[in-house]
């Protein structure tokens, strides 16, 4: 029952989006981060060790409340009626996903460019990204939202599928859970250096499959969409691991390859230039029609993640 209620949020999420009008439980986890943090923060010592164990506290109870809390609503709904606890998951896996959500935002970046409107460009980017988005170039903000949408197609669309199949909405939720702490405290600043390293390592963790099953559905699609298959394949298996997150760059290459572009290089977080390796060949000028393409190649892996969840169910219930 877990893979219908998947492929029916999943085209919920195609149709309609997140609407700006629906509270997004997200915004939940976004609150119990903060409040677990200043809590954690009060008590444990102000030194480095206090503040990796406040981190590490503040994680476990924020993913375990997200997971809990949903499990809980579903055991209750059940009670009801089967089919009351049916919509209430199949609505919560629609809003896990995010994969019409970040293809509406990226081409707005596009539609932007498109109209001559840079600064509108880069301040549209600056909503996806959390580089410095006021002084970058034409090519550079391109570059930025094909980046976004290609590392988020593991975050947003095919990690969360993955665990939605393994363990439901709950199980999504406790992802999205990490994928939220990670983007709240995972950065390498003075203020959460110490405190976002178990949330940054833990987001790595439940990242490292889905982000490689991500960049190898991504390359199918390529051959699949009509792109360079072959240069998708190519740039993934050269590239895929160049980056400093041990996760971004499998479907960043996967990408980069299939464009023909090359992504990455040095960046300002925060004022600060953090140096990346630059991932794929320059083999096209960027142009505003790559964030499509980009789009594109998103939507078709999601669709094919989900064609294979189903595929495999359906393998195991005959085995079985």
């Amino acid at each position: 029952m877990i893979f219908f209620k998947l492929t029916l949020g999943y085209l919920l999420d195609m149709a309609f989006g997140d609407p700006y009008w629906l509270y997004h439980p997200v915004r939940l986890i976004g609150k119990l981060i903060s409040l677990g943090e200043k809590i954690t923060r009060r008590l444990f010592p102000k030194n480095h060790q206090g503040e990796v164990a406040a981190g590490g506290v503040m994680a476990l109870g924020v993913v375990a409340v997200s997971f809990f809390v949903p499990f809980i609503i579903l055991s209750l709904c059940r009670r009801i009626h089967p089919g009351v606890a049916f919509i209430v998951e199949t609505f919560w896996i629609y809003q896990i996903l995010a994969g019409k959500c970040l293809a509406v935002e990226a081409k707005k970046v596009f539609s932007a460019l498109n109209e001559g409107k840079i600064y509108k460009a880069r301040r549209l980017l600056g909503y996806l990204v959390g580089r410095d988005t006021k002084n970058l170039s034409e090519d550079e903000v391109i570059k930025a939202a094909v980046e976004t949408v290609a590392e988020n197609t593991t975050d947003g669309v095919i990690a969360p599928l993955i665990f939605i199949a393994i363990g439901g909405a709950p199980l999504g939720f406790a992802y999205k859970a990490i994928n939220t702490m990670d983007s709240m405290v995972g950065y390498k600043n003075d203020k959460y250096r110490m405190f976002g390293r178990i949330p940054a390592r833990l987001d790595d963790a439940v990242n490292f499959i889905p982000a490689r099953i991500s960049g190898l559905l991504m390359i199918l699609c390529a051959f699949l969409s009509g792109y360079n298959g072959r240069g998708t394949a190519r740039i993934f298996v050269r590239d895929r691991n160049k980056h400093l997150s041990p996760n971004s760059a499998q479907t960043e290459s996967a990408c980069a390859g299939a464009l023909g572009l090359m992504l990455g290089g040095t960046h300002d977080y925060f004022g600060k230039p953090v140096e990346k390796p630059t991932i794929g060949d320059e083999i096209c000028q960027p142009k505003p029609s790559h964030i499509q393409d980009a789009c594109l190649l998103m939507g078709g892996t999601a669709f094919l993640a989900v064609f294979l969840l189903n595929m495999i169910k359906f393998a195991v219930t005959v085995l079985l």
